[in-house]
């Protein structure tokens, strides 16, 4: 096993295996054949075809097809086809700055594999030339990666708020890092995939920030996703991504970036070059 094994863990979709889901005549998303058939029920939302699965073009503004949609879903709900229901909205585009489509239900957007954003903070301590990562353990509750070791904040990107007052608040609901600390964090780069998972197809932007830590400074979970958190020096995170697939395979994504700009993993290493190639394939 090798750091380079993380990136070939994330396999992407071959988008010729899906169903293009369509709003205006706009792919903002792919779906398994059984689920387009599956939505063929709900002729009044959705056109079902062998080709591609449509937003009726009579829900034509941001509120009918948002609230045709969430009809359906709690539908589905209902049935059990939803698990995971977080009761969170996700804007339906194709890019971060366009205006959405419509919002729907954040666990619902692997179904219908939409692109959906979210923000990472990768936090480390400096102790003369040692460099630590704080680490967290996901709790075994959560509905994707449980148990899993991932970076120390992490969060999904609803409606209705910037990046940065996301960032914020999974900082101090994730780890009590508090707002005047926070808001130093530093935007770097963002991580791209798209690739079927358990949960359904995830095509995700994750913009990653990172942030200085005060030596002194002990992170505490407090919204019961985190059961554990542990500095470790970067070798042992070197290690332990190295050794097996024990971290979320998004952070693990992330965690690569950094340790790539932060010349643990040197330019000429084959892993940066993976790295490139798959930031390329996943646009």
């Amino acid at each position: 096993m090798s750091l380079s094994d993380r990136i070939h863990d994330v396999h992407p979709c071959d988008p010729a295996d899906y169903v293009p889901f369509l709003v205006e005549g706009l792919r903002v998303g792919m779906m398994k054949p059984e689920f387009a058939e599956c939505l063929a029920g709900f002729a009044d939302v959705f056109d079902v075809s062998r080709v591609a699965v449509s937003l009726s073009p009579l829900l034509n503004d941001h509120g009918s097809r948002s609230q045709a949609v969430a009809g359906v879903l709690e539908t589905l709900r209902e049935q059990g086809q939803i698990p995971g229901w977080r009761g969170e909205l996700y804007p339906v585009n194709r890019t971060f700055d366009e205006p959405s489509l419509f919002d729907m239900e954040r666990a619902a957007s692997t179904l219908f594999g939409i692109r959906t954003y979210g923000v990472n903070l990768l936090g480390y301590v400096r102790d003369g030339e040692q460099l630590s990562m704080w680490i967290a353990r996901r709790a075994q509750t959560k509905e994707t990666n449980p148990g899993k070791l991932d970076i120390v904040v992490g969060g999904g990107q609803p409606v209705g708020i910037s990046l940065r007052v996301n960032l914020i608040k999974e900082c101090q609901e994730e780890a009590a890092i508090p707002e005047s600390l926070a808001s130093r964090a530093v935007e770097v780069d963002a991580t791209c995939f798209c690739t079927l998972r358990p949960e359904g197809i995830r095509d995700d932007i994750h913009y990653n920030y990172e942030l200085e830590l005060p030596r002194d400074f002990i992170p505490k979970n407090t919204d019961g996703e985190v059961e554990g958190f542990y500095l470790w020096e970067i070798e042992k995170v070197m290690e332990v991504l190295g050794a097996g697939d024990e971290f979320a395979f998004d952070s693990a994504l992330a965690i690569l970036d950094f340790l790539a700009r932060h010349g643990n993993i040197l330019s000429n290493d084959p892993v940066c070059a993976l790295l490139k190639r798959h930031k390329i394939e996943s646009n």
